[in-house]
């Protein structure tokens, strides 16, 4: 630098004997443009591209100082490293819960190149300065997701790493800051092509700043999943970018997909055998249908189509209950969401290729019907490696302008020792097997919903409408056949007479549905007049 200050330290002579002179900005300069590291701090857990980074600073003699498990693979690769304590004069202590907390350490990243006292600090403390960190976290998230014991799940909290990215990340006029390895490249890049720009430094910052903050999410949701508040007092929602999508629900729209780090299997975590990038109307139906699938025991088909279900069914094997289920509304399926709660085998994969689909998605799918599904190229195959519980606790959250709505998942599920029969005549076995299937359903149909289903199958669905007559109108036009024995079932009470009589008019023999109207005894009188068998669940099933 044409107008630098050379600077040697007249103290800690000992210490230092070894340093040659380091070189500062005089106070009042500009930033220097592209930043030059001659000294790192590396210490990782992810060891992911360590190595090529290390050796592009060691080829440009960057002192790399760094600690334990990071410093045992640099020199095992023949890489150069000073340990953190022999740089500071202080061992790490406390089974290494102490050891970069250190003004030698802080005081080297967080100096301000330009300002005369920060250097006179530096200078009479023998602080050198520290020009890049590179630190990612201890595995937190990754602890608590393997169901770790407390004691180890705390002991996997980080603290010094977040002290450094912070302090790096606040200075990063002076100081650049990795914390990812998808970005080690993009430094190595900026290396070879003269330096770390102000631009690259302030985004890595923000990185850095980001990572922290989705880190102490984990941490403090961890703790108040422990507690007695089911909703904490300030609540962070930490999720990490997985791709940008082409666009949203339009395509005016932009959008992107985020993973949460959940380990319920699901679409987040699902991998893709084949076929285009998923959109984000792709990604929404292949979660509905998914969750619907987990519901049932038996093999089962669900069908969705902007995000309600148009046609699901159960049975001995996926092959039929796919028939049953495309029968209920083949015309809504064209182009829609298949999933399965089986194995996806080579007979199902030869009937799913005889109509359009979106997306297929299973927690499982054999070689044959890999084979047999790679002949429609374009379609996106998903495998999810297993099926999540639908009784399992958690949390979802809705976005308003300027705020968010918190519930618990609706994890609620019906059986028949929970049905109370309200009308004279109570409904056969067979009825009852048929009430708790459809009630299943129209707990992942949109409100009003109605469904009608027979010998585990819906023939028609109702949903998303304003008014319960309307849904149940529409339940009927597309009901697929008028065989008797059909069951209805209502996610929420009948609130007047009239849905029910909508819903008896398409020649029902049994009704399911929470109850809890002020005008119950109407619709049940309603029921008895047409020999419907009716049962009440007591839970509603309402779904925005």
């Amino acid at each position: 630098l044409s107008t630098a200050q050379y600077i040697r330290y007249p103290n800690h002579a000992e210490r230092f004997r070894n340093i040659e002179p380091i070189i500062f900005r005089a106070s009042g300069e500009h930033p220097v443009t592209a930043l030059i590291p001659a000294r790192a701090l590396v210490s990782v857990s992810d060891k992911t591209g360590l190595i090529g980074l290390a050796r592009c600073l060691a080829d440009r003699n960057v002192e790399i100082l760094s600690t334990g498990g990071t410093a045992r693979a640099l020199r095992s690769a023949g890489i150069a490293v000073t340990e953190v304590g022999d740089h500071t004069g202080f061992p790490e202590i406390m089974d290494g819960r102490v050891k970069t907390l250190h003004p030698a350490i802080h005081g080297g990243i967080l100096a301000r190149r330009d300002n005369d006292a920060h250097i006179r600090a530096m200078r009479d403390n023998g602080i050198l300065p520290i020009d890049l960190v590179v630190v990612n976290l201890y595995p937190f998230e990754a602890t608590v997701a393997a169901d770790a014991g407390f004691e180890e799940c705390i002991e996997n909290v980080d603290i010094g790493g977040p002290a450094m990215l912070r302090a790096a990340a606040k200075n990063h006029e002076s100081v650049a800051v990795l914390t990812d390895p998808e970005d080690y490249g993009t430094v190595v890049d900026a290396l070879n092509g003269g330096g770390i720009e102000p631009e690259l430094r302030q985004r890595l910052a923000g990185i850095a700043f980001a990572r922290t903050a989705a880190y102490d999410a984990a941490i403090a949701r961890y703790f108040s999943e422990r507690g007695d508040d089911v909703f904490p007092r300030r609540f962070s929602l930490s999720a990490t970018l997985r791709r940008t999508l082409r666009y949203g629900e339009n395509p005016h729209q932009k959008a992107a997909f985020c993973a949460t780090g959940d380990p319920r299997p699901g679409v987040a975590a699902a991998t893709s055998i084949q076929g285009g990038e998923l959109s984000y109307n792709n990604l929404n139906d292949a979660d509905a249908a998914f969750e619907l699938a987990a519901e049932f025991d038996r093999p089962a088909v669900v069908v969705v189509k902007h995000a309600n279900p148009c046609g699901v069914a159960c049975a001995a094997t996926l092959e039929e209950a796919w028939t049953r289920a495309l029968a209920c509304d083949p015309v809504s399926a064209f182009g829609g969401v298949v999933a399965v709660n089986r194995t996806l085998d080579a007979a199902l994969a030869r009937a799913l290729t005889e109509i359009f689909l979106e997306v297929v998605i299973a927690p499982e799918v054999e070689n044959g019907a890999r084979e047999i599904l790679a002949a429609k190229g374009r379609l996106r195959v998903l495998e999810t490696g297993g099926m999540p519980d639908p009784r399992a606790p958690g949390m979802t959250v809705k976005t308003l302008f300027g705020g968010v709505l918190l519930q618990s998942r609706d994890a609620g599920r019906v059986a028949a020792g929970d049905l109370r029969t309200v009308t004279a005549r109570a409904p056969t076995e067979a009825e009852t097997a048929d009430l708790l299937f459809a009630f299943a359903v129209a707990k992942h149909v949109k409100s009003n919903a109605i469904v009608l289903a027979r010998n585990g199958a819906t023939v028609g669905i109702g949903a998303g409408q304003p008014s319960r007559v309307d849904a149940a109108r529409i339940a009927a036009e597309k009901r697929a056949e008028c065989a008797p024995g059909t069951v209805v079932a209502s996610d929420a009470f009948f609130p007047f007479a009239d849905g029910l009589i909508a819903a008896a008019a398409t020649g029902v023999t049994a009704v399911i549905q929470p109850g809890g109207s002020i005008r119950d005894a109407e619709v049940i009188a309603a029921a008895d007049e047409r020999d419907l068998a009716m049962v009440f669940t007591g839970m509603r099933h309402f779904r925005h």
